[in-house]
């Protein structure tokens, strides 16, 4: 037997919104339990996020250093960005964050990892991409500001950041899950074995 994750739903008995900020919000539920106990459960609303793990011919990856102000940190991660038009496909997503973040356009795509990124507290769910065949994008670079303007850019080995995971110099969600995808990728059945960049992603259904 497979080991599988499986959508189920508990019963809400009452819930609201305390809170709506410009792209997330608070939902708190009263959830009923198996024993029939009632129980409030508070989590993070979120419309989901994709990530590009873009590797280049000689396999190294494009990561960028940005702050995160609610971990006090300066993270290297990598280019990363909402699902926050509605029902958008995740791959027109990425494209527009790899060109936006790094002024970079990729000539073949596929899914590398899905998961969520803190299902006790928050349902974002997100989408890791493997993007090859990497050229300069046209055009003029896309203008960055907040946090985005102070990001740096860098192309690093794959085998230093699976190191730096393990070592627990890297952090970031995504990049941690990415990093250590591909390598099990790359050591296993092999890149070919990937997921097409269009395959359903139940989390966070969308248009083709």
């Amino acid at each position: 037997m497979g080991i599988t994750d499986a959508g189920e739903s508990w019963e809400v008995v009452a819930g609201r919104t305390p809170f709506e900020g410009a792209k997330t919000a608070v939902r708190s539920d009263q959830v009923r339990m198996p024993d029939g106990a009632v129980v409030r459960r508070d989590y993070q609303v979120h419309p989901g996020s994709v990530c590009v793990l873009a590797l280049d011919e000689e396999e190294r990856v494009l990561v960028l250093r940005q702050y995160r102000h609610p971990v006090r940190h300066r993270l290297w991660e990598l280019p990363a960005g909402l699902l926050d038009v509605t029902a958008e496909n995740p791959l027109h997503a990425a494209q527009r964050e790899l060109y936006e973040e790094t002024h970079v356009k990729a000539g073949s795509w596929s899914v590398l990892a899905d998961f969520f990124a803190s299902p006790g507290g928050s349902d974002e769910a997100i989408r890791i991409f493997l993007a090859r065949d990497l050229a300069e994008a046209e055009g003029e670079r896309y203008a960055v500001s907040d946090e985005e303007a102070d990001m740096e850019l860098a192309r690093v080995p794959l085998g230093e950041l699976v190191r730096g995971v393990l070592a627990g110099e890297l952090g970031n969600p995504g990049l941690v899950t990415g990093v250590l995808a591909l390598s099990a990728a790359m050591a296993g059945g092999g890149l070919s074995a990937l997921r097409p960049a269009d395959a359903p992603w139940p989390a966070r259904p969308y248009e083709s």
